[in-house]
């Protein structure tokens, strides 16, 4: 990646994380993706905790982070927080557009029972 690809990410998402923050109530699900893996944190910004974690590195057969892997991750991480008692969250895409792989991870996570 050129470096101006890389600061206008970096700024981008300095601009979504001063407006989104996780509460204990309503956590942050933050999305970061590579080119070979998509992964997925609920955060508690307030007690600066992850409770639940996903990827597409976890899964045995996901050879590469295509939109059919990204909306199983979202799927993953729907239903370990639901396991935790969560049910709403504050999407965080990290300045990602929210198109493809971020999208399909939105979509999953929601058909999976999250809400925002």
């Amino acid at each position: 990646m050129s470096a101006n690809k890389v600061q206008r990410r970096s700024k981008i998402k300095k601009s979504i994380r001063r407006k989104v923050s996780g509460t204990s109530e309503k956590p942050r699900l933050s999305v970061f993706r590579s080119n070979r893996v998509i992964y997925a944190q609920i955060i508690d910004d307030v007690a600066g905790v992850t409770i639940a974690a996903a990827s597409s590195a976890k899964m045995e057969d996901a050879t590469k982070a295509n939109i059919e892997t990204a909306a199983r991750v979202g799927k993953e991480i729907a239903s370990k927080a639901i396991e935790k008692g969560i049910s709403q969250v504050v999407f965080d895409r990290s300045g990602y557009l929210y198109h493809g792989k971020v999208k399909s991870l939105a979509e999953g996570a929601r058909e999976a029972g999250l809400k925002f």
